[in-house]
């Protein structure tokens, strides 16, 4: 029996900022959530090959390759690949409107929810003023998180030795400094603002590696958050109910599984 026939069948899969062919990918998590869930609709929601890093030198060991692998095995078994491109992945842009042995290479998407709402999908780099005015500081914040991850290396290790889940120095600073909060805060009023110019009820992204589900001004939020920091997917039931997947959380015995909270009302004026 393979993998996609043990799998817990979704409707739909949203994933982003895997940064393959960097060290701070956590490919080994990655590949037991792709194991573990199988949909007809699979959505990369961008950075998922890490361009940037791989101009610098070349680094995809086998773990990388093999999530490359089992996402064209489920392709050939059927699921339709939809690849929204990101910043680090930004060389794929000239491939926009695409489609390569079943997967197509886009800028957005509009995804239509089982319970009949619209929702864009767009990674989200391009309402980030850093990476559109200023690539050099963008480039400077990527070398100054790479040393963030690589000194939390040590740290996993040992926790997951003692079954406890990943915990990352990055993530916990964005929650404890005023600007970082405010960043992502903006952010997300953006991108909420970006799915009512398309008409949408609301919007799948990924970017800043922060995984949320709330309602902004009446708009869903989605932020699928990343796999080099918290290991996160959002899946679509099979009616319409989206679900933030915390995958440590969920495979580790000694963690219990905490449930998502729902959706908050957030207001651009607050």
């Amino acid at each position: 029996m393979s993998d996609e026939d043990e799998a817990k069948q979704v409707r739909s899969i949203f994933i982003s900022d895997l940064h393959l062919g960097t060290r701070g990918a956590q490919a080994d998590l990655v590949l037991e959530f792709l194991r573990a869930y199988d949909a007809p609709q699979i959505y990369l929601v961008g950075d998922i090959i890490d361009g940037w890093r791989l101009k610098n030198g070349w680094y995809f060991p086998q773990a990388h390759n093999d999530v490359v692998q089992k996402l064209l095995r489920k392709v050939r078994k059927g699921s339709r690949l939809i690849y929204i491109t990101g910043n680090h992945d930004d060389f794929l842009r000239d491939f926009t409107g695409s489609e390569f042995g079943g997967i197509r290479i886009a800028d957005h998407a509009l995804h239509d929810t089982a319970d009949g709402k619209r929702l864009l999908v767009i990674h989200g780099d391009l309402f980030d003023l850093v990476v559109r005015n200023a690539k050099w500081l963008a480039l400077l914040g990527d070398w100054a998180y790479t040393v963030a991850l690589a000194s939390n290396t040590v740290v996993n290790k040992v926790r997951r030795l003692l079954h406890l889940p990943h915990w990352s120095l990055s993530a916990w600073a964005k929650q404890k400094v005023k600007n970082a909060v405010n960043y992502i805060g903006e952010f997300e009023t953006c991108l909420a603002a970006e799915a009512r110019r398309h008409g949408a009820d609301g919007v799948v992204c990924g970017h800043i590696h922060h995984a949320a589900h709330r309602k902004i001004d009446g708009l869903t939020y989605i932020n699928t958050g990343d796999w080099v920091e918290s290991c996160t997917a959002v899946v679509e039931h099979h009616d319409g109910r989206f679900e933030v997947i915390r995958w440590p959380q969920y495979r580790l015995k000694s963690e219990p599984v905490r449930p998502i909270p729902q959706p908050v009302l957030v207001s651009e004026a607050a």
